[in-house]
């Protein structure tokens, strides 16, 4: 039986949470099938299996997360059946000479024994992979293995004829007693209690909890992060009844890690929210930045962009999609902003592959366009607007927030005039744009009401000095002040 673990996601990403499963213990599943949705730190993402076989066992629940490496079901192949096996209403395909995953574990077959499939990328489907080595040895079934599991449901009988057969030696798997998924007595050893995640055993042990006590009431008897939270209530609750006579002082305890105290509401630091934070972290710990500033008269830029959309009105033009075809020609007169710094060289890129931050109920995400500059305004503002959706329904793959090499944030759409943005690592420099309003500005020497804006530039003192930084700067101002001279010349 085949574990299949989490396959590497790329991108440096190291775990994933389990947000649903597509199937259950029991299904029958083939090559390339989605078997779960997984959430990254970036993105929700499909997990295809790369073999043909029976679901045996779930490695995790929905809202768990695994580590890259983990196992994340168990299959049950055409190679591990006893000769003449079939499953009941399962018709088992043609044999295809075998290939297994590079992160698929005991294969449990030899080769050519059962149909796999090779490396797993998520979201990409399997490939294949070079042939793998003869099975070995079978190693004895102990209750913690998933040969200890109840049988797959609708094939009892056909399980035990085959273990029973004197034609057909049983494998061990087979001979061991079934035990319910259920019961709390499936421990491998005396003194060990089954914990589906280290999270759970940190909240018990911090709550001063001995496992040992607990009811579990997950599957094969793990124990939940619910049934401990079940345990401290209930620990808890003799307490709160007490006759007033006789209960102590009310003091205030500190809350068990992982729970809320009263009057806390607490927000799980993972996903997108996690790859933000770490990003935020990162940057601030390695990246020395400085910050340059300037008002600016949008006045022209808000009614060249009017008849730009009256003129098309069904392929309209972004306020953000022209502050970004400014900074595209910004960077083609100060290409080191376009770059990221490594530990004994400055790389800058021929490329401008172009970031946005992009607020979404999940966190804060940065889809990258690439090869903005090659494209026109109204089709830059159109992969923008397409970006934004997707990002805000989840859509996002991995592949689509990587690569960036400068970006762009419109922090004026929360009403805001200024920030100094944090630079998105490892990028060295962030533009950033306030709302646009009505305000006083001094005009041919006379003073008018005009469309003002405030730009910033946060930027990485390693890769360019002040000067650079502030002729970029001026030079997208500049723009934006005379957009249809800017325009014209790109």
């Amino acid at each position: 039986m085949p574990d299949f673990l989490l396959p590497d996601l790329g991108e440096g990403l190291d775990d994933a949470e389990v947000i649903a499963w597509r199937i259950a213990v029991g299904d029958h599943v083939t090559i390339d099938q989605v078997i779960a949705e997984v959430e990254t730190a970036k993105a929700v993402v499909e997990v295809p299996v790369p073999y043909t076989g029976i679901i045996t066992k779930l490695h995790a629940e929905p809202g768990e997360t695994l580590s890259v490496g983990q196992p994340l079901v168990t299959v049950t192949t055409a190679a591990d059946e006893p000769a003449g096996f079939r499953e009941p209403g399962v018709v088992t395909p043609a044999r295809i000479p075998a290939t297994v995953s590079a992160n698929a574990g005991e294969s449990g077959g030899e080769a050519g024994g059962e149909e796999t499939s090779g490396s797993v990328l998520i979201g990409y489907g399997t490939t294949a992979a070079p042939p793998r080595r003869r099975r070995g040895t079978r190693r004895p079934a102990t209750a913690s293995s998933p040969a200890m599991t109840a049988p797959v449901a609708g094939a009892p009988q056909a399980r035990a004829a085959a273990a029973a057969s004197p034609a057909l030696p049983a494998p061990s798997a087979l001979q061991a007693p079934s035990v319910p998924p259920a019961t709390p007595q499936g421990p491998a050893r005396p003194g060990r209690v089954a914990v589906i995640s280290p999270l759970v055993r940190k909240i018990a042990k911090d709550a001063g909890l001995d496992l040992a006590s607990i009811q579990p009431t997950g599957p094969e008897g793990l124990v939940s992060r619910r049934d401990v939270r079940l345990a401290i209530a209930g620990r808890t609750a003799p307490m709160e009844t007490a006759p007033p006579e006789t209960a102590e002082p009310a003091t205030v305890q500190p809350a068990a890690a992982g729970l809320p105290a009263p009057g806390e509401r607490r927000i799980p630091l993972r996903g997108a929210r996690r790859a933000a934070a770490d990003k935020f972290a990162r940057s601030r710990r390695e990246i020395p930045e400085a910050t340059v500033w300037v008002d600016v008269d949008a006045t022209e830029l808000v009614e060249t962009r009017r008849m730009l959309n009256a003129r098309d009105p069904q392929r309209p033009v972004s306020l953000l999609a022209l502050l970004a075809r400014f900074s595209i020609a910004g960077l083609r007169k100060y290409p080191e902003l376009n770059a990221r710094v490594e530990p004994e060289e400055i790389v800058i890129s021929d490329r401008v592959n172009l970031g946005f931050a992009a607020q979404t109920e999940h966190g804060l995400v940065v889809p990258v366009v690439p090869d903005a500059h090659l494209l026109s305004t109204r089709d830059l503002s159109a992969r923008l607007a397409e970006r934004t959706a997707a990002a805000r329904e989840r859509r996002l793959a991995p592949a689509d927030m990587a690569g960036g090499t400068f970006t762009v944030n419109n922090y004026g759409v929360f009403g805001v005039d200024g920030s100094a943005a944090i630079i998105n690592h490892p990028e060295v420099a962030i533009l950033g744009v306030g709302r646009v309003i009505d305000r006083p500005w001094v005009t041919d020497g006379q003073l008018a009401v005009r469309k003002v804006t405030e730009l910033t530039l946060s930027f990485d003192h390693r890769a360019c000095d002040g000067g650079t930084a502030g002729g970029f700067l001026r030079f997208v101002a500049d723009c934006i002040e005379s957009p249809a001279t800017a325009l014209g010349d790109m």
